[in-house]
């Protein structure tokens, strides 16, 4: 269902980019053709250019909205090369005026000034926080600050459509950050749900990852002081929240294979998981009260797990793609440790994103900054530094569309703005 609404929403059929990291506008981009409108009547013309643009630039804004907020005046910017007019004088360019000689013009390349139709929308607080690579979406950075997960010039801001002003600093929550544009944790539970159907083992040093973190924290326990009541009851109501996501990835790697009645028991403990978390987390509960509850819940879940004939048949398939496959040296297994230990991304389970952090797919062709914005990634903070301008051959408004699509849709606003 999810992905036939992503289907209507992303138009495969009648492409139209949008602002978003999705597999299908990465297609849609790909493979844009602009409509041909030179048998259409000037007003057609426009309104299609109109249609077509408005549909990447701020689909998701009124169009009243975009009214008050169009400009007639494009900014744009010379460059005035100081070799060129320390060598010539400009009388080139005027030779000839009037009587009839060839004229020689600049070899510089020209300004697309129609192309910075839609500099405006890029003052929003939302379209903002997504060129800074802050969220996979405009919708997405929307939801962000309607949420209030982003604060401008150190006070939090709840409105997406507020305009940006020269030097004004935004900055997003980390964690928001970090989940909006790292790999959801479903995919991996997916990717093992497809390796076990093809009959595949488990990626190299996926094993040697969750040794190494379940002799790291039986160490730190071991070396730990002992706990306070609430400290330990803490710990147990988060015991009790990975044991409902893991009953949820259980239910989601073998959906297909899955017997009703276990489901159906799934469910239920998924559900009186939830609810004993809640309960749990109010003063009255004690610690002995918790931890009963974390014990009976524990063994519940022991009984729903794989059987043993289940658990033996997959340590015998996983022995033998093991024997099958080419074993890795010790450097690049010891390569492969490192990368998943470094510090400040280590496995998490608590986190709704994957852990270790790893982008977002299909986030490279989008991950570019545009000049007018000055990004820190480490503190999740960008300074609006100017508005954007046009220079000589290029935009700095980013537009999968033409100079002259730019230019219908631009004269449509110019009429009716």
């Amino acid at each position: 269902m999810k992905q036939r609404r992503l289907l209507r929403f992303h138009g495969l059929r009648r492409a139209r980019p949008r602002q978003t990291w999705n597999k299908y506008n990465l297609f849609n981009i790909a493979n844009l053709r602009e409509p041909k409108v030179q048998a259409k009547t000037i007003f057609q013309q426009k309104w299609i250019a109109k249609a077509y643009t408005r549909g990447y630039h701020g689909e998701h804004i009124k169009e009243r909205q975009w009214k008050r907020m169009f400009s007639r005046r494009l900014p744009s910017v010379v460059d005035m090369d100081p070799r060129y007019l320390a060598t010539d004088d400009g009388s080139s360019l005027a030779k000839g005026r009037g009587s009839g000689l060839a004229t020689t013009r600049s070899e510089h390349a020209k300004i697309p000034y129609m192309n910075m139709a839609f500099f405006p929308m890029e003052r929003r607080l939302d379209i903002a926080i997504f060129r800074a690579l802050f969220a996979s979406s405009a919708r997405q950075a929307r939801q962000m600050v309607i949420h209030g997960a982003v604060k401008v010039n150190g006070k939090k801001m709840e409105f997406p459509g507020y305009l940006l002003n020269p030097g004004d600093m935004f900055q997003v929550d980390p964690e928001k950050v970090m989940t909006a544009t790292g790999r959801p944790k479903t995919s991996e539970v997916k990717e093992l749900a497809a390796r076990k159907k093809r009959g595949k083992a488990p990626a190299e040093g996926e094993e040697e990852a969750e040794e190494e973190v379940e002799e790291a924290t039986t160490k730190a326990v071991a070396e730990a002081e002992p706990l306070d009541e609430e400290s330990a009851k803490a710990l147990n109501i988060n015991a009790m929240r990975v044991m409902g996501q893991r009953v949820k990835d259980i239910l989601l790697a073998n959906k297909t294979d899955m017997s009703g009645n276990r489901k159906v028991a799934l469910r239920a403990l998924a559900k009186e998981v939830r609810s004993k978390v809640s309960k749990s987390q109010k003063v009255s509960t004690t610690l002995e009260e918790t931890k009963a509850t974390l014990d009976r819940l524990s063994d519940a879940f022991a009984k729903l797990e794989l059987s043993e004939e289940q658990k033996k048949e997959m340590e015998r398939q996983e022995a033998k793609m093991r024997e099958s496959e080419a074993t890795i040296t010790k450097r690049e297994l010891a390569l492969i440790k490192e990368k998943r230990t470094e510090a400040g991304n280590v496995y998490d389970p608590g986190k709704p994103y994957l852990t270790p952090w790893q982008p977002r797919q299909y986030m490279a062709p989008f991950a570019f900054i545009p000049r007018y914005l000055e990004v820190n990634q480490k503190i999740c903070a960008a300074v609006y530094l100017r508005h954007p301008v046009a220079r000589k051959g290029e935009a700095e408004v980013p537009t999968p569309f033409s100079n002259a699509m730019n230019q219908l849709a631009f004269a449509w606003y110019l009429r009716r703005g």
